[in-house]
């Protein structure tokens, strides 16, 4: 299956929380989308493999996805090993891409660092005529990165998307994986983002985002090239 955008996820609900407004955005316009999970996330506090499995399904139907694959790769140990990248590589080359969505290298969770470093390796790998796996090879025309928790400083956007239209959807795939946020008939141990006002965190953070752009929600990305604009004043000036 040949997809217009691949989101790549250390855990099931990464894409969710972190770029989900713009993948619903990317589905109504039209667009072929997709996700790769790199985990099971069966190393987390909360939930069951079963169940987080259940619980991606029913999020790739809200968020309009064509196709979601789970690498299987070990929770908590992504990138431990070079067929990690081999497998990332062979995912890359099934869907073929034009865009790849992941996490950006400065993180609070090792797997997001870890898979920083995967995808981008993986990206410019996938594309060596020589390097064999059970596909073709071929290159994503454009690597972005989005940004998740992070424990230094806050990278700088290189844009900001206007998610305002899509936020709703958003939380609606982000509460889709019921088992990992707040449930106060749960049992299971409280973690970082099962605290009960998380989800109320994840609204303010879209908030500043968006206030950035005079949007009322707003996703922020990073891409590592220069940007090229041909026309400035049709850029800046275009009416929406």
């Amino acid at each position: 299956m040949k997809l217009d955008v691949l989101a790549v996820s250390p855990h099931p609900d990464d894409v969710e929380l972190h770029c989900g407004g713009l993948m619903v955005r990317f589905a109504d316009l039209g667009y072929a989308t997709g996700i790769v999970d790199m985990s099971l996330g069966e190393m987390g506090t909360r939930g069951t493999v079963d169940g987080r499995k259940r619980e991606a399904a029913a999020a790739a139907e809200i968020l309009g996805l064509a196709a979601r694959r789970n690498l299987e790769l070990p929770d908590a140990r992504v990138g431990t090993c070079s067929t990690h990248r081999d497998a990332l590589i062979d995912a890359i080359r099934r869907y073929r891409p034009d865009l790849l969505l992941v996490p950006h290298e400065i993180a609070r969770h090792p797997d997001h660092e870890a898979t920083a470093r995967l995808a981008r390796d993986a990206a410019f790998l996938a594309g060596l005529e020589k390097l064999e796996s059970d596909h073709p090879a071929f290159r994503p025309r454009k690597v972005v990165f989005y940004l998740t928790h992070h424990r230094y400083r806050e990278p700088r956007p290189s844009f900001i998307v206007d998610i305002t239209s899509t936020f709703d959807r958003k939380i609606e795939a982000v509460k889709a994986h019921r088992s990992q946020f707040h449930d106060p008939d749960s049992a299971e141990p409280e973690t970082f983002i099962s605290r009960p006002d998380f989800l109320e965190e994840v609204e303010a953070q879209s908030r500043h985002y968006g206030s950035l752009i005079g949007a009322r929600y707003g996703e922020p990305f990073v891409v590592r090239e220069y940007l090229s604009i041909d026309d400035p004043l049709a850029h800046f000036t275009e009416r929406k």
